[in-house]
């Protein structure tokens, strides 16, 4: 009889690998997540390459006469603000105290009107001071003189004794007498110059008594109060609580625009040439303008030259500091009618670089597609297109960061 123990030996269990059933439930477990996977995959594909981008556009125009003021072919757009030429900060030409402000934002003030007054008690015992130290030479000098007179006789009496009886009039008391007389004639003198040195006195206390009186300049408008009634102000700041300057005022009347040009158009740009003014917070308005100076100088670091534009079209609604768009215009090509090859004014965002070359992104039914171009450089936020346009097409300018050929968009003008 065989032992028991013998063939329970051989018994083995083997834990490494699954059983069978496991073994098929690991494997569908598997296949299914991929399976999910490449759909899920493919859904997102799908939904990329299916879905419609709101992209910006503009519709590509050949640059042509504009409606409105300044009618002519704009050949230069710049952007720049409206300034007053005839401005100043109005300040006091003594330190003081204000003592009375008679103008508040917005006060319309005629030249040599008083803006304000500083406490000048001082400065009128200044002038009570001279005015006495005046009155006080001019009586020394009244003396001065009688005295001069009267030793001027004693010395003609003494002269003409001692012409007749020579024995009666010593020569060293004829002698003192004349000294006496150049004498008084020397006070006379110094009392005159004194009252010269009063008058010079009074006039300067009397300057200051009216420098207490600040008076505007020129005929204008006040901008901006730069200081309270009480406040202390100096011709220039101290610092503490001391103010330079009292009110800021401006001419309306000699508003322009400033603007600055790139230095690549500026071969464009001629004296008197008329421009159209468009104010960033009235777009829908144009006003006509005139070149009035070209600033002899460029700005090294931004490669521009500032512009000067008369705004020739006055209206209440221009006020300084205002934002602007300057498009210089050419109406003798209008005139001529000699356009030459078409060229095309769009936003610096619709002109991309992309390789070393200058394309735009055109939308045709749809879909993107990019189209090389010459362009000109920057100015006023324009790019000018000169060549690679026919006219007509829709341009992207943004809604897309990084636009391929073929993607799908929805054009919005």
């Amino acid at each position: 009889m065989t032992s028991p123990s013998a063939d329970l030996s051989k018994l083995r269990i083997n834990r490494d690998v699954p059983p069978p059933p496991l073994r098929r439930a690991l494997l569908r477990n598997l296949l299914f997540g991929l399976v999910t996977l490449v759909l899920i995959g493919g859904g997102i594909l799908f939904l990329r390459r299916g879905r419609t981008v709101p992209v910006q556009v503009v519709v590509a125009a050949p640059i042509s006469a504009g409606g409105g003021p300044g009618t002519g072919v704009t050949t230069v757009t710049a952007n720049g603000y409206v300034v007053a030429r005839t401005r100043a900060s109005v300040s006091a030409k003594l330190p003081g105290r204000i003592a009375e402000l008679r103008v508040s934002e917005g006060s319309f003030v005629k030249e040599g009107e008083v803006i304000a007054r500083l406490d000048n008690a001082d400065y009128q015992a200044q002038v009570a001071q001279a005015e006495a130290t005046l009155a006080t030479a001019r009586a020394d000098l009244v003396e001065a003189r009688a005295q001069h007179d009267i030793l001027v006789r004693e010395a003609d009496r003494l002269r003409r004794t001692r012409a007749n009886e020579p024995g009666l009039v010593a020569e060293q008391e004829f002698e003192a007498a004349e000294s006496k007389v150049v004498q008084a004639a020397a006070r006379v003198r110094a009392t005159a110059s004194r009252i010269a040195a009063a008058e010079a006195a009074r006039r300067f206390a009397r300057a200051n008594l009216d420098n207490t009186v600040i008076l505007a300049p020129f005929t204008g408008t006040v901008l901006r109060k730069e200081a309270e009634l009480g406040e202390v102000v100096a011709p220039s700041v101290g610092g503490g609580l001391t103010r330079g300057a009292v009110v800021t005022m401006a001419d309306l009347a000699t508003l322009e625009v400033e603007v600055d040009v790139n230095e690549a158009y500026i071969g464009r740009v001629r004296d008197r040439q008329p421009a159209r003014i468009t104010l960033d917070a009235y777009p829908d308005t144009s006003f006509r303008g005139q070149v009035r100076q070209v600033v002899p100088t460029a700005d090294r670091q931004r490669a521009t030259v500032q512009v000067k534009v008369s705004i020739l079209d006055r209206d209440a609604r221009i006020l300084p500091e205002m934002g602007a768009r300057v498009d210089l215009l050419d109406t003798a090509r209008v005139a001529t009618g000699s356009a030459g090859p078409p060229r095309f004014r769009l936003p610096a965002a619709a002109v991309r670089e992309q390789n070393g070359q200058s394309v735009v992104w055109l939308v045709r039914d749809g879909r993107l597609e990019s189209r090389p171009v010459e362009a000109g450089p920057v100015s006023g936020g324009f790019r000018e297109v000169r060549s690679g346009l026919t006219g007509g097409e829709q341009v992207l300018v943004g809604g897309v960061d990084a636009p391929s050929a073929g993607m799908r968009v929805k054009p919005q003008e």
